[in-house]
């Protein structure tokens, strides 16, 4: 994923909330890769109930990004993802920030909470991380 011109702020760096906005494509075109179907086409959608981001090092424009994903729990009607944001050199990549996202899946016409759509959940059960006890 590249960052945009218009993705710096006055101070020479990505402003932080477009960080939320690099979780919010990573996490959605995974999904419509991962299901290979339109998500907006579903009869239930993911609202994002709740984000969070630790910014470890600041990105630039022109940075080419690399937004890795993965599933610390799979509920019945909430995905919770852990994200991570890496700069990319083309050599080494560069952790710059670590956060969380959760989709709540919702009735497309009631907004309410719904079971997460079967070809989401399958897309899901790969990427949910077991913890190790130790």
């Amino acid at each position: 994923m590249p960052t945009r011109w218009a993705d710096n702020d006055h101070y020479g760096h990505v402003n932080n909330v477009t960080y939320y906005a690099y979780f919010d494509t990573a996490v959605n075109a995974w999904l419509i890769h991962a299901t290979g179907t339109d998500i907006r086409d579903l009869p239930a959608i993911g609202i994002v109930a709740e984000t969070s981001c630790k910014f470890l090092d600041s990105l630039s424009f022109p940075d080419m990004l690399k937004v890795g994903i993965r599933i610390k729990r799979l509920g019945k009607s909430s995905i919770s993802y852990e994200l991570a944001i890496f700069r990319d050199t083309g050599d080494d990549l560069h952790l710059a920030a670590t956060g969380t996202f959760v989709h709540v899946y919702v009735d497309n016409e009631t907004r309410k909470p719904i079971p997460i759509p079967a070809v989401i959940r399958a897309a899901a059960e790969p990427l949910v991380v077991v913890p190790v006890e130790g």
